[in-house]
């Protein structure tokens, strides 16, 4: 088994297999055990919207009255309670992946699908204890946990999923994105040909090659599969990352090709 996978996670997918070029390649549906069958009632909210506005509606109360989160109601004293919410999650993600609420979303990843993350302000060696410590603290950020944050996350990788194929892309299995990459990333890359990459266990990527180039020398294209998408920004009303075009995709072993 590949070091960057752990041998348990929550779905029928081994972590050594979801991580690999053959899953990626296959495009396989996933599904996080008990998150659908626990909530019914979104579930059956969703099936009773007509569009993707009315989904995204339904999503938000259903989130607000289990969580207690309302996006348009903001702490605004020192004795309001910080009650941990997915959307400030994805926003923090959106200004630095390497800051404590990426390391929150990489260890959910590493939960829920047993990928472990490769990257987090540096590279991460199972070989160097210490180059883990401080992801494992930032990830374990108790500001983060007392609302059920990963529950949240869980959520809302079913929800999305739900609307992608309900709403969006239907029986399509795969999609085409970008990500730029530095020269430090790009060392082993074929630059004239297909290679294989291995991308972090959470990663942005974006639908539009030029955006991508901001963010990179060099701008590789990456078939990836639907079912491995979190989030897509300007899919709902409520765009909290920066980039428009911008889609967090759950990593592994890709096959990537060099734009020229």
């Amino acid at each position: 088994m590949t070091p960057r996978a752990h041998p348990t996670n929550l779905i029928e997918f081994t972590a050594d297999f979801l991580s690999s070029p053959d899953f990626n390649a296959a495009g396989a549906r996933i599904e996080i055990t008990n998150v659908r069958s626990f909530n019914r009632d979104l579930f059956a909210m969703l099936d009773d919207s007509p569009t993707l506005a009315d989904a995204e509606r339904a999503f938000m109360l259903y989130m607000n009255a289990l969580f207690a989160i309302d996006v348009e109601q903001a702490p605004t004293s020192a004795r309001t309670p910080f009650r941990s919410c997915f959307l400030k999650l994805l926003q923090g993600w959106g200004f630095d992946s390497n800051g404590p609420e990426g390391a929150v979303m990489k260890g959910w990843v590493e939960s829920r699908f047993g990928l472990r993350p490769s990257y987090h302000k540096h590279p991460l060696d199972r070989d160097d204890p210490q180059a883990w410590v401080p992801y494992l603290k930032e990830k374990m950020d108790s500001r983060f946990h007392s609302n059920s944050i990963y529950s949240q996350l869980d959520l809302l990788y079913e929800f999305i999923q739900y609307i992608l194929r309900r709403f969006i892309y239907q029986d399509r299995t795969h999609i085409t994105v970008y990500r730029g990459l530095n020269l430090c990333e790009a060392t082993h890359l074929n630059r004239k040909a297909c290679c294989l990459m291995w991308l972090n266990n959470c990663v942005s990527t974006s639908t539009d090659p030029d955006v991508a180039g901001c963010f990179g020398d060099i701008i590789v294209k990456i078939r990836a599969p639907v079912s491995k998408i979190l989030f897509v920004n300007n899919l709902l009303s409520i765009r909290p990352l920066r980039g428009e075009g911008e889609v967090l995709l759950i990593g592994g072993d890709f096959w990537v090709t060099p734009q020229s």
